[in-house]
């Protein structure tokens, strides 16, 4: 699909929030986002609240992009997948599919997260790791003891 991008200027209104075309792509970015003109934003994706594109990553297909996560790299996050929460997808990360990654979580390097997996919490994927079908994987950082006195 070859879509051409006419203008940047707002074309929408949701919520208070006003939308723009991504020049690269032609998906909905809100006016308190950011994606970098590097970055491929597909025409039925949306980048909302505060979160961030950037580089060359790819966000199509009819994926979400919310709160504060951060994709980067040439990460590519796509179908009906959904980044939110403070969650960044970095390198050349995947997630796909109706998969949510979420919370604190990161996916990095080659690592994807596919089907109705969901990552959430603290947890951290990367290296070339795989996380499918409907698992749900969550990952609480270590309290440490407080010494005694």
């Amino acid at each position: 699909m070859d879509v051409k991008v006419f203008t940047t200027d707002a074309v929408v209104e949701i919520d208070g929030v006003k939308y723009h075309h991504h020049p690269n792509g032609g998906g909905m970015v809100a006016e308190t986002a950011h994606a970098d003109d590097t970055a491929y934003i597909g025409p039925f994706a949306k980048i909302c609240g505060r979160a961030r594109v950037l580089e060359q990553a790819h966000v199509f297909g009819s994926a979400w992009i919310f709160d504060e996560a951060e994709i980067s790299g040439t990460a590519e996050v796509f179908s009906n997948a959904r980044v939110f929460g403070n969650a960044p997808v970095s390198g050349d990360a995947k997630v796909f599919g109706d998969a949510k990654v979420f919370g604190n979580a990161a996916v990095s390097g080659y690592a994807e997260v596919s089907d109705s997996a969901e990552v959430f919490g603290d947890t951290r994927v990367s290296g070339r790791a795989k996380i499918t079908g409907d698992t749900k994987l969550f990952g609480e950082k270590r309290k440490e003891a407080a010494a005694a006195a």
